[in-house]
């Protein structure tokens, strides 16, 4: 493992970059090295926060999971039932296809205000209003962001707690995970900056829809500032470590429980798993089979059993989970590539992960 995390510094791939894999429990490697900033003036530490983007939505997940277990959500209702102002077509949609990004919001064809994205109730009303750019239910298109101010809305809407408020109540601070939906201002400084690529994700032929996804002038806010940091955004702001994001996916390696601690219960974690569409996506690339909020490995991007379970993020960061190993892993970096999924890097670390094993 020590070899394949130092070639890719070899290879001159990295700035600054983590990656940790945890088995039963047992933490098997906890690399890290580079650098924290673009100016190679901060090492990286053991406890450097980075911004893992879309690999937050699996943790996010969980807690969605949690409150289903406790009866407060369930997967097969309605999201109107929750949110009656969902509407504009969006009636029909279910939780579970609206987290399995079958609701047709993927982004905004036209303009808004970029600030929306710091103001969560603010723009999920927009997303409420906002017709879907397909019949919902009849393909997926991955909603990069929007997905984490649904399911934001959605706990809003059944507890007094938000999502991030319970991953760090019952969870993180519980289990000492360092990993935040909502970072406090006393932990910015520990946060790596992030080179960002100098070329466009690759999205095949570009459509109307890939470009509400991704590429318009309003389809994200101004990331990396400390309000982007401070807010609770459960697709894509998730600050944390590797050696963290490998132990919140040790609950899809063992059945929804971390550490012996049962997260989500055996009849919600099922739920969430269960892969509700798989083919051809309408916004990224490549074929992909979506949970309620995970990606199911059936193509083999997260690991070796296509039974396990992953999620990439802007840039290269990775997460997965193979149940029949028990095993977790994460992969996070500061230098970003335009991989949306299978960046080189993490690729070579998942194949050194499972040849060591």
């Amino acid at each position: 493992m020590r070899a394949a995390f130092a070639q890719n510094f070899a290879e001159a791939k990295e700035l600054g970059a983590a990656f940790a894999a945890v088995r039963d429990g047992e933490i098997l490697c906890n690399l890290w090295g580079g650098h924290a900033d673009r100016a190679r003036t901060r090492a990286w530490a053991a406890d450097t926060l980075v911004p893992v983007f879309s690999v937050t939505k699996p943790i996010a997940a969980l807690i969605v999971a949690r409150l289903a277990g406790h009866g407060l959500i369930d997967y097969e209702a309605l999201l109107a039932q929750y949110w009656p102002q969902w509407g504009a077509g969006k009636e029909g949609v279910s939780v579970a296809q609206a987290l399995s990004h079958q609701a047709g919001v993927c982004g905004f064809l036209e303009p808004i205000d970029p600030a929306l994205w710091l103001d969560p109730p603010a723009l999920a009303a927009a997303l409420a209003a906002l017709a879907p750019l397909w019949p919902p239910g009849s393909a997926s298109g991955y909603h990069p962001l929007t997905w984490g101010y649904i399911a934001g809305e959605l706990v809003r809407r059944v507890s007094p707690r938000s999502l991030g408020s319970i991953l760090r109540e019952d969870i993180c601070a519980p289990l000492a995970i360092d990993f935040h939906i909502g970072l406090p201002d006393s932990e910015h400084a520990r946060v790596a900056e992030i080179q960002r690529p100098t070329e466009f994700p690759e999205l095949g032929p570009l459509t109307p829809i890939k470009r509400a996804a991704f590429l318009t002038r309003w389809a994200a806010p101004d990331r990396g500032g400390a309000q982007w940091r401070q807010v609770e955004i459960p697709s894509a702001n998730g600050h944390g470590t590797a050696l963290a994001m490998a132990r919140l996916y040790q609950a899809y390696a063992d059945g929804g429980t971390i550490e012996g601690q049962d997260i989500t219960g055996p009849s919600a974690f099922a739920a969430l798993t269960r892969i509700r569409i798989e083919g051809p996506d309408l916004v990224l690339p490549s074929l992909q089979a979506f949970g309620a909020g995970v990606i199911g490995n059936a193509y083999g991007v997260y690991g070796l059993n296509r039974a396990g379970f992953g999620h990439s993020g802007w840039g290269g960061s990775m997460g997965l989970a193979d149940p029949a190993q028990k095993l977790s892993a994460a992969y996070v970096m500061n230098r970003q590539s335009n991989k949306l999924q299978g960046d080189p890097r993490a690729q070579r670390l998942i194949a050194a992960l499972y040849e060591a094993i």
